[in-house]
């Protein structure tokens, strides 16, 4: 596979992560924190950490619109719940070190 299929290959996949997180609004970022170790705002801070290596001046706030789809307050007003103690707890013991 050439370099040019590989990049075109991978940044559709991530329009399809990025356009299925959108989807589902059911599932918290703690969940995925506590289960995969990263969440929407870790792939939005990978986003601009790519765009700072590229000489691209790019906002958090940016960043985070480009994943939620949204302004990130929007988001967490419409979708965001409150975290449990146990999601919590877990998250503390598993808090990924990124």
């Amino acid at each position: 596979m050439d370099d040019q299929t590989k990049l075109e290959l991978e940044a559709a996949v991530f329009r399809r992560l990025v356009d299925h997180l959108r989807g589902r609004t059911d599932v918290q970022n703690i969940d995925m924190m506590n289960l995969a170790g990263f969440c929407r705002n870790c792939l939005s801070n990978w986003y601009q950490d790519a765009a700072k290596e590229k000489g691209v001046s790019l906002e958090k706030a940016e960043a985070r619109e480009i994943v939620y789809g949204m302004p990130y307050d929007d988001w967490k007003a419409k979708y965001q719940s409150e975290a449990t103690a146990d999601q919590q707890a877990a998250f503390e013991k598993n808090k990924p070190q990124h």
